[in-house]
C-alpha cells in the first residue's frame, strides 16, 4: 500500500519508538544533482563528507534543493495548481469514444480541446470525439450542475460518463445559466 503513495513507511523515531514516520525520497533525477565531487570522490548528500549534509540532515532533501538553486518538482506543481485555479472560466465539454456506445463524459476544462489531445493519449486509435462544447462563466459551478442534471436523465452514471444521447446532454446543458458565449456545436 505505502508504494502506491511514493511514501515509504520504514523510520522509527527515538522520542516514540512505536510512531512510524513516513520517508520522503525525492526523484531519482533532483537527487542525482545534489551529488558532489570533491577531490575525485562523487558523493551523496547523504554522505557525511557533502557539503550540505548537516542541512539534509537538520532540514531534509528540500532543503538542500533551495540552498543548491535546484527547482523542486513539487514547488513547480503548486505553482502549476496555483495557476489553474486562477482560472474560473472554461468549458463544459461533452465526449465520446467509439468503443463505448452510448456513454458520454461530461466534464470541464479550460479548455476542451486541449482536454480532449489529453485523452487521445490514453487510446491507440486516438479516437476521442468532443460532441459539444459549451463556455461558462465558472466551469466548476456548471459542471456541478449539469452532472445533478444529467443524474436525473441518464440510464445509466459511471462517474463523469453517462448513457444517454448526446441530443438530451445538450437539451440540459442549454438550461444551464452563466455561459460566456453561445456553445460550440462540433457535431452537426
Amino acid at each position: 500500500m505505502s508504494g502506491r503513495t511514493g511514501v515509504k513507511l520504514t523510520r522509527i523515531t527515538n522520542a516514540n519508538r512505536f510512531k512510524v514516520q513516513p520517508v520522503i525520497k525525492p526523484c531519482r533525477r533532483l537527487e542525482n544533482k545534489t551529488r558532489m565531487t570533491i577531490q575525485g570522490k562523487r558523493y551523496r548528500v547523504g554522505n557525511p563528507n557533502h557539503p550540505h549534509y548537516k542541512l539534509y540532515k537538520r532540514e531534509g532533501f528540500h532543503a538542500v534543493f533551495k540552498k543548491m538553486g535546484l527547482i523542486d518538482i513539487k514547488d513547480i506543481q503548486k505553482e502549476v495548481e496555483a495557476l489553474y485555479d486562477q482560472y474560473i472560466s472554461g468549458h463544459l465539454y461533452v465526449l465520446s469514444n467509439p468503443a463505448w456506445k452510448g456513454w458520454h463524459k461530461v466534464g470541464m476544462a479550460v479548455d476542451a480541446h486541449d482536454r480532449c489531445a489529453a485523452y487521445q493519449t490514453s487510446s491507440p486509435f486516438r479516437d476521442y470525439k468532443i460532441e459539444y462544447s459549451k463556455a461558462f462563466e465558472d466551469r466548476r459551478t456548471a459542471e456541478k450542475e449539469a452532472h445533478v442534471l444529467l443524474e436525473n436523465t441518464a440510464k445509466e452514471r459511471r462517474g463523469e460518463w453517462f448513457k444517454i444521447s448526446v441530443l438530451k446532454i445538450k437539451e440540459q446543458l442549454e438550461t444551464i445559466k452563466g455561459e460566456l458565449h453561445d456553445p460550440i456545436n462540433i457535431s452537426i
